[in-house]
């Protein structure tokens, strides 16, 4: 398939909403990074890690996004030693990480110290973007109560602290209630935008009403789009439904047929949104960073998207589908 360098493209660099931030159209997401292989099924060592980093700094893509409970904070440490051994963070480019709980506690306190544990790994005097991470595993009233981690992140900003606050999570219907506050600049949703899964369709179009920028992550759902034939029967990290299943085989059919792979596809889905500010791709192997370019600077013909939206699953197989109530 055809394609130019992914930085040459005239939407490479993108603005994310109303933040002032540019961001280019593909993130390095940086969870393996700190070597999690009961997630990902590896072990990632530091020297490779910080190795990537430096390479990533003086590439095309201009934005890592990490998060402060990724590895124990590995992650972060390692990106920070990265940046420290590139002689310090370009002027263009962008870390953006997240504020984790700390087992059950994501009071206000918690978030302070995510954000200051967060500076000093990274080596940054401000954190330029923060979300809020995984807020649907916690109870909606206590974090959105006064002196609470969402009221706590706002104050961090207006502090300078960081720069502005985004959120960062799953369930969609979960994520609806706390873009409804009205306060968070960008909204980061995984595994809910693909090309077998619409489960955002709703929270895309309340962002776009709210001014939100939207990232998107997990495009290859947990990995099972990015090597359809590796045995796996999991989407977004619970077991796929048959449909889904049978969709994902179909889809590696066509790709093959027009002669790219489902990867490159699964991630151009999202790159060629044009809603989307940016598409995070985990990777770990500093091989990958030219594969990933590649393929984000592969065109596919409209009539393959058209073939291939023809193989969604039907909605009932998405990962955030819920049955109207008997009787309703």
């Amino acid at each position: 398939m055809p394609h130019e360098p992914a930085d040459q493209a005239p939407d490479w660099i993108r603005p994310v909403g109303s933040t002032g931030l540019s961001v280019s159209a593909l993130t390095l997401g940086a969870g393996p990074l700190g070597s999690m292989p009961e997630n990902f099924g590896y072990e990632v060592a530091e020297d490779a890690a910080v190795e990537l980093v430096e390479a990533v700094l003086q590439s095309p893509i201009r934005v890592i996004d990490t998060a402060n409970g990724y590895s124990n904070g590995q992650s972060e440490t390692r990106i920070g030693q990265g940046i420290a051994r590139a002689g310090g963070l370009p002027g263009d480019f962008v870390v953006i990480t997240k504020v984790d709980a700390d087992g059950a506690d994501y009071s206000g306190e918690r978030v302070r110290r995510s954000v200051a544990e967060s500076k000093a790994r990274l080596g940054l005097e401000t954190l330029p973007l923060v979300h809020l991470h995984d807020p649907e595993f916690h109870d909606f009233d206590m974090m959105t109560a006064p002196g609470g981690a969402v009221e706590t992140l706002l104050n961090l900003r207006d502090e300078g602290e960081i720069e502005h606050i985004g959120l960062a999570g799953g369930d969609t219907i979960e994520m609806s209630r706390y873009l409804d506050l009205g306060i968070f600049e960008v909204c980061l949703v995984h595994n809910r935008w693909t090309l077998v899964d619409r489960s955002a369709t709703a929270l895309l179009a309340q962002a776009a009403s709210l001014g939100v920028a939207v990232v998107n992550a997990a495009v290859y759902g947990g990995g099972i789009l990015a090597n359809p034939q590796g045995g796996s029967t999991s989407y977004g990290y619970r077991p796929a439904t048959p449909a889904t299943l049978t969709a994902i085989g179909e889809l590696d059919a066509l790709c093959r047929a027009w002669g790219t792979d489902l990867a490159t596809a699964a991630m151009l889905f999202s790159r060629r949104d044009p809603r989307i500010a940016t598409t995070i791709v985990g990777f770990s192997r500093l091989a990958r960073l030219d594969v990933v370019l590649a393929s984000a600077a592969t065109v596919l013909p409209e009539d393959f998207w058209h073939e291939a939206e023809r193989l969604l699953p039907a909605q009932s197989n998405w990962l955030d589908f819920q049955p109207a109530p008997a009787g309703s």
